[in-house]
């Protein structure tokens, strides 16, 4: 199984916003072979803890909102994914406060599950 998240920020195809987005949080986003620039996603994959990426990334964004606002990034340009890959059965849930703080912030959650080709072999 595997279980990862993901800050995706999109734009116009802009080689420069995507190098400032890097600068900006100060890591290096995933690398696509197609080197399109519309995409700035970081990814960071489960390694056997716990990890609120909710607020993790909210809290990221929050920081870092004057310098996104200066490069014309708008909240409706961003996403938090979650990418979970599973067994025998998917379930999840969110508390109300997260859910409320990706709403007041106008982030919008993507969700995607797929079966483990294994298990079901």
């Amino acid at each position: 199984m595997k279980t990862s998240y993901r800050l995706q920020i999109t734009f116009e195809e802009n080689l420069e916003k995507f190098n400032a987005l890097s600068s900006i949080f100060e890591v290096q986003p995933i690398n696509f072979e197609d080197k399109i620039y519309t995409s700035w996603i970081y990814e960071s994959e489960e390694n056997g803890h716990y990890f609120d990426f909710v607020n993790f990334f909210i809290d990221l964004i929050e920081l870092k909102n004057g310098a996104l606002q200066k490069l014309g990034i708008e909240r409706n340009n961003i996403s938090l994914w979650l990418l979970y890959e599973y067994d025998q059965q998917c379930n999840m849930e969110f508390d109300p406060t997260r859910l409320k703080r990706i709403a007041d912030n106008e982030i919008t959650l993507c969700i995607s599950c797929w079966e483990n080709s294994k298990a079901s072999q």
